[in-house]
């Protein structure tokens, strides 16, 4: 969808947006479409019950006296609550409408309500910024009955009366709509397509043209490093692991960077501990945390954001192969300490022990997040619309649950304990890589924290729940995966650590 943003004219073609406060109450741009339209406006609401709730919509369809093929008017709520979560979520209710409608063009004429604190350019990138995370759409492998699967809201027109202030503000949303896009791509991507070496060339391709340097490991140089838990994953699968990394350097000094490590388990059968054929559907998605990660440093080379940035991804599939991983296994991890391991399906830990270990010791980072679809228990536990947080520092939580807020990417912190930790004491080797039937979330976080160096501030983001959705739950998120991550990890850099 292009998106173009321009002062106020007349309406040409397609939809007219107007917006109305709460109470039904008609802005300017409103009242003077309802003028133009012979009182179309104020007919129709006499028959609606609109109240100018927040997305709340009245639509007249070719409304006399204008070029436009329909009015829509659409209710922002209360002036003084309206924020820029608030009006994404507006932009993305527009979109989905116009969309069904399968209007191809559309123009917003939104004004800025006494009392609302956001100013006119940012509202417009807002609404805009919502629009196109809503227009997203993942349909490269139809081949039949595309006209009612295709977008055909091709151009929308944000009219402002500070326009260029509207695309200052969305130059650096747009990136962030890139990476999150980028992530939603691949996370959609059928694990026949996108196995761990095409996950790696498509980093290459795309991120290296943009000033992104990237490097890949393959099995022969992480075995001769020694990263036995991530290898050990991978051995069942004929496809090769990879490790990748990506660094954006892009502050004006030189410094230790921030670092993201994602888990990029491409594929999950759950190993010889096999999944039930239910479990393994949407397997595909066992990657999320590793599109975030690749999603994030897209969007921070595209904004030429001023932070220096690793991000690195274990790239594996899980598989029932002939030399696959046997429960009672002892692997030997990067750090040197082994593994007992008792469930195969408990393998993204194992992937990200090694990850951390390297990202550590190579880049000695200021913090490291690392970002996992890990457990089915913290899905029991939050549900779908937060994701669980674990750390070893509170100043790291306070920031993120801060961001999430500001974004709706939300987290919830649950704890770490030396209890939990006894958990996964193994009988023969330096800990087992399960804890028990209870807790699964806790002792996965509790395993990845003995594999953080002492004076490492670190943070643990538990995704499953939030990485991808069924069906169209949330306004701005098509189904299925959600790029959930890069939004929030974006924000918490701009807050806290570019300049």
């Amino acid at each position: 969808m292009n998106i173009n943003f321009a002062v106020p004219a007349s309406i040409k073609a397609g939809s007219w947006v107007i917006g109305a406060v709460e109470g039904g109450v008609l802005l300017p741009a409103a009242l003077n479409a309802d003028k133009a339209s012979g009182g179309a406006l104020t007919r129709a609401l006499k028959f609606a019950r609109f109240k100018g709730a927040p997305g709340q919509m009245v639509e007249v369809l070719a409304p006399a006296g204008v070029a436009a093929s329909r009015l829509l008017l659409v209710g922002l709520g209360k002036p003084e609550a309206l924020d820029e979560k608030g009006l994404e979520t507006i932009g993305a209710q527009i979109a989905a409408r116009l969309l069904g409608a399968g209007e191809s063009t559309a123009t917003l004429q939104i004004d800025v309500p006494k009392g609302c604190k956001v100013k006119k350019g940012e509202l417009a990138a807002h609404l805009a910024f919502g629009a196109r995370l809503r227009a997203y759409a993942f349909n490269q492998y139809r081949t039949k009955n595309l006209d009612e699967y295709e977008r055909k809201l091709t151009a929308l027109t944000v009219q402002t009366p500070d326009a260029v202030a509207a695309k200052l503000a969305y130059a650096g949303l747009g990136a962030v709509a890139d990476g999150i896009f980028l992530a939603r791509d691949l996370v959609n991507e059928p694990p026949n397509i996108l196995y761990p070496e095409e996950f790696a060339r498509r980093i290459k391709a795309r991120l290296g043209k943009l000033g992104v340097k990237v490097e890949v490991l393959g099995e022969a140089e992480m075995k001769k490093q020694g990263f036995g838990a991530l290898l050990g994953v991978g051995q069942g699968s004929a496809r090769e692991s990879q490790l990748v990394v990506m660094r954006w350097d892009g502050a004006k000094k030189a410094g230790k960077p921030v670092a993201f490590v994602g888990k990029g388990v491409c594929f999950d059968s759950g190993g010889l501990s096999l999944k039930l054929g239910a479990g393994m559907m949407g397997m595909k998605g066992d990657m999320g945390g590793a599109a975030a990660v690749t999603g994030l440093m897209l969007a921070l080379a595209t904004r030429k954001a001023k932070v220096n940035a690793v991000g690195v991804v274990g790239l594996v599939e899980n598989m029932p192969g002939p030399d696959a991983l046997r429960p009672d296994d002892v692997i030997k991890s990067l750090s040197g300490q082994t593994i007992e391991v008792l469930n195969t399906d408990a393998e993204g830990r194992l992937v990200l022990a090694d990850a951390l270990t390297y990202t550590q010791r190579r880049f000695a980072p200021k913090f490291i997040i690392d970002l996992a679809t890990l457990t089915g228990a913290i899905v029991q536990t939050l549900g779908y619309e937060h994701a669980g947080v674990f750390s070893n520092t509170d100043a790291l939580v306070q920031r993120l649950q801060a961001a999430g807020r500001h974004t709706g990417e939300r987290v919830w912190q649950l704890p770490l304990d030396p209890f939990y930790d006894k958990m996964i004491k193994s009988k023969i080797a330096d800990m087992k890589n399960i804890g028990g039937g209870n807790s699964g979330a806790i002792t996965a976080a509790q395993f990845l924290l003995r594999f953080i160096d002492k004076g490492t501030d670190w943070a643990h983001l538990d995704i499953a729940g939030v990485a991808w959705q069924d069906g169209e739950q949330k306004p701005m998120i098509p189904s299925w995966g959600t790029g959930w991550g890069v939004r929030l990890l974006n924000r918490l850099i701009i807050e806290h650590y570019e300049g």
